[in-house]
């Protein structure tokens, strides 16, 4: 039997699929197929629930964290990190107990990742440093071009800021970026809602658009305290909310630099595939 978990992040949700010693084959078609919101379970992203020294990609880490999180994104394309997806994952950890309430490490493509959670309620990720490469990119959705500010956060994003969300249109096709980002691009529309708090509308990599991402909130926090003449590594620590269309997310930088994210993390339902449907 091939079990699978669903869960959400502010309505950023993930098929996890339990498979602690890596064998399943999980393909891009396969992945596809699962997060397929007609035709298999639907999801804007799959997490393979892995040991880390099962897997390739986190063998190094093992010593580190026992878990790795292989998340893939809807088209299949493998994603270095997901806020979101990270916490659905520590929560499906304890609730399985396959660990302790606490401090988690996480083993992730961009590292790992030290989560804390209760057996109830938020869960905080300290999502590591960000980095704001001087760069001047521009930003096209629906005919329209904005500057943007690149920030790195595990992956790339470019954050726009408008008077009105509406202005960046429909977002079903991916935003264009000048010049372009060799491995794509997260793109974040942000409006300004009062002092530290911010709004915003995202298209993901791989997904479209999603009704929240952690990275992206990330992100947009970032750019947005530099906007105000706030933060960076050895100020005072600072927090701001940040309003997605799934909920309401708390991104805080420390005074080390790091960046945390803090948010709801909700499993909602369990069940078997068919084994006919994944081996067609």
């Amino acid at each position: 039997m091939i079990r699978f978990v669903k869960g959400h992040g502010t309505e950023n949700d993930f098929v996890l699929l339990p498979d602690p010693d890596g064998t399943l084959v999980l393909t891009d078609d396969v992945v596809r197929r699962l997060c397929d919101r007609r035709a298999g379970i639907g999801g804007d992203g799959v997490l393979r629930v892995v040991r880390s020294a099962a897997h390739p990609d986190a063998v190094a880490m093992a010593a580190e964290a026992q878990w790795f999180m292989d998340y893939r994104n809807a088209d299949g394309s493998a994603v270095e990190m997901c806020g979101n997806g990270i916490r659905v994952f520590a929560r499906f950890l304890v609730d399985e107990g396959l660990a302790p309430p606490g401090e988690l490490a996480i083993a992730t493509r961009d590292g790992v990742k030290a989560v804390r959670l209760a057996r109830e309620g938020d869960v905080t990720v300290d999502m590591g440093p960000t980095n704001l490469p001087p760069s001047e990119r521009k930003v096209t959705a629906g005919g329209h071009s904005w500057p943007a500010v690149e920030v790195e956060v595990g992956n790339p994003h470019a954050v726009v800021f408008l008077d009105d969300l509406a202005e960046a249109g429909p977002l079903d096709v991916a935003p264009s970026a000048d010049p372009p980002f060799a491995h794509g691009v997260n793109v974040e529309f942000v409006v300004r809602r009062g002092p530290r708090h911010i709004a915003l509308r995202v298209h993901e990599r791989g997904v479209g658009e999603t009704r929240s991402c952690g990275t992206g909130a990330c992100a947009a926090m970032v750019a947005a305290a530099r906007r105000e003449g706030e933060g960076a590594a050895g100020a005072a620590g600072l927090s701001y909310v940040v309003e997605v269309l799934g909920g309401r997310l708390t991104v805080t930088e420390r005074p080390d630099g790091h960046v945390e994210l803090t948010g709801p993390a909700v499993l909602v339902g369990a069940g078997t595939l068919d084994l006919h449907w994944w081996e067609a």
